[in-house]
């Protein structure tokens, strides 16, 4: 017949239950503890130099943090009331900057950060209202990085010293170049001569003149071109007038 008590487990049974127990919790205590001090030392943290494997997409470049340049219309010159004939008009930049023999006003290079342009007609002091303009005065202003506004009058200078004059309309316009003392940091001016026309195209005898100064203040360059109305000459004599008007402003807005 079956015996069915339960059976109690002997000392030594107990015994070796209990030692058992008291191994494993050892082990269980051992890897969760501090490291011996015997034990080998923990991995250095130092990133290694070793280039990642590619992962098949490129990192994109960080965007660049300079600010954005604004030319405000206060940067450009104001005529006077006496020679304003209509006021100052956002013109596109390639169709304020005058053009010899190629592009030698050009649009500034890479180093542009900011370009703008404005144009005005203006009259003689004493013009009765109710006669035309006398003439147009376009400025473009260039900003730039680093050298680019000396550069910039550079690249000019080499550029007029290779167009001694163009053809335009059939007649040869004549072009030269002088420094501009005392304007700016560094300034020149251009002068355009041809043969005078009248509007059916027939010379008229003397000469049409228009001057272009280009002036450099600090970091910034500025492109004053002074046109006559419909072909005539431009005014010579106001010349000191607008850049002198140009560079006060420039110097305002550049504090």
């Amino acid at each position: 017949m079956t015996d069915h008590r339960t059976r109690r487990p002997t000392i030594a049974g107990r015994r070796s239950v209990a030692l058992g127990a008291a191994l494993f919790a050892v082990v269980l205590g051992g890897g969760c503890g501090t490291a011996r001090d015997d034990a080998a030392p923990a991995a250095p943290t130092t990133p290694s130099t070793t280039a990642p494997a590619p992962t098949g997409t490129a990192a994109r470049p960080t965007p660049s943090a300079e600010p954005t340049v604004t030319i405000p219309t206060s940067a450009f010159l104001e005529l006077p009331a006496e020679l304003r004939r209509t006021p100052r008009a956002t013109t596109p930049v390639e169709n304020a900057l005058p053009e010899l023999c190629g592009a030698e006003f050009g649009t500034g290079g890479r180093a542009v950060t900011a370009s703008a342009a404005m144009t005005s007609a203006y009259k003689q002091a004493d013009d009765p209202p109710e006669n035309v303009p006398h003439g147009t005065i376009s400025q473009t202003i260039f900003t730039f990085e680093g050298t680019g506004a000396t550069d910039y009058l550079r690249r000019v200078r080499g550029s007029l010293d290779a167009c001694p004059s163009f053809e335009r309309s059939g007649v040869t316009v004549r072009v030269g170049t002088r420094p501009l003392p005392g304007v700016g940091d560094e300034a020149l001016v251009v002068t355009q001569t041809w043969p005078q026309l009248d509007l059916q195209g027939n010379r008229t005898g003397g000469d049409a003149v228009t001057q272009t100064a280009v002036i450099r203040v600090d970091g910034v360059a500025t492109v004053l071109h002074d046109q006559g109305w419909e072909g005539t000459s431009g005014s010579p004599a106001l010349l000191g007038d607008f850049t002198g008007a140009a560079v006060r402003a420039l110097d305002t807005w550049r504090r």
